[in-house]
Formats: structure tokens, sequence, C-alpha cells
């Protein structure tokens, strides 16, 4: 496995993968940047450059995430939410096809190991509240705020 670290508006990102594909993408308040980026993990990073720039609004380098069978599902399953949109949980849960299945597609969005590319941070509370983000409620709302900003109104 290779490993390389970039800054982002967020802290640094942490990026681990392999020929395979990137299996962890995470991101903590401080750490130390090397310039050396491992050619297999190049894509990954400069596609998550390109979001942070307002370039890209999805991702095609090769992911390799580790994880249950389940927990697999309801990652991929996050994949499907679109750039600039929400799901509650309750709907991620009737997606996947079974509603009483909510704490564990919440407890599966907890444990994904691939911040931002899949796209953990669009599901939301059934009252639109901002639940649930391991990397802390402001990276969430910065990340939806990047993802759908709103446009300044006019005073006249």
């Amino acid at each position: 496995m290779e490993t390389a670290y970039i800054k982002t508006p967020l802290g640094i990102a942490t990026i681990i993968g392999d020929e395979n594909g990137v299996s962890e993408i995470s991101v903590a308040d401080q750490g130390e940047v090397l310039n050396e980026i491992p050619a297999v993990l190049q894509e990954a990073i400069t596609q998550l450059n390109e979001y942070f720039e307002g370039k890209r609004t999805d991702f095609s380098f090769k992911l390799n995430p580790k994880g249950t069978d389940f927990q697999k599902k309801v990652w991929n399953a996050l994949l499907d939410i679109p750039f600039g949109k929400t799901r509650t949980y309750l709907e991620q849960s009737k997606v996947l096809g079974d509603v009483k299945a909510i704490r564990a597609v919440a407890s599966a969005n907890g444990k994904n190991p691939l911040w931002i590319v899949v796209p953990c941070h669009r599901v939301i509370g059934s009252d639109g509240s901002l639940t649930g983000y391991a990397g802390g409620l402001w990276r969430k709302k910065w990340l939806l705020e990047h993802e759908n900003p709103t446009p300044q109104q006019s005073l006249f």
C-alpha cells in the first residue's frame, strides 16, 4: 500500500491505495504534507484537487474499499446520490430495500473509508438536520455548501 497526503480546505487528507485502487481517504486537522506522490495515487490526488477547486463533480479513479458485503452495498448506494443533492437516512434505507435497516445503514455510512469520493456527507436526517458525520459536522456543512452554493440574492 502506498500513502500520500494533500492539503485541502478541510484539513490534511490521507490517501491510501495500490494498483488495485484507493482503499482509504480520510482527513485530519493537522499533519505533514509530503511532496512525493506515488504514481498509483496520482490520479486520485488530481481528481480530489479538482473537486476542491470546483472543477469536478464526480470521481473516476479506481476504488478498493475494505468492508463487509453489507457495508459495500451501502457505500455503492451512496455513489448514486447526485452531486449537489442530499438523501435522508430513511430514503437511503428504502433504496437498499429495507426501511427497518436504517440504523445499520447509518452505521455503515459512518464506517465509509472513502471520504468525499463515496459521498456519505450527502445523507442527512429526516428533518433536514446535518447528523452523523465522522469528519465533524462543520466539514459536512462545508461539503454540502461547496456542492450546492447558495447564489447571491439581488436586493433589487
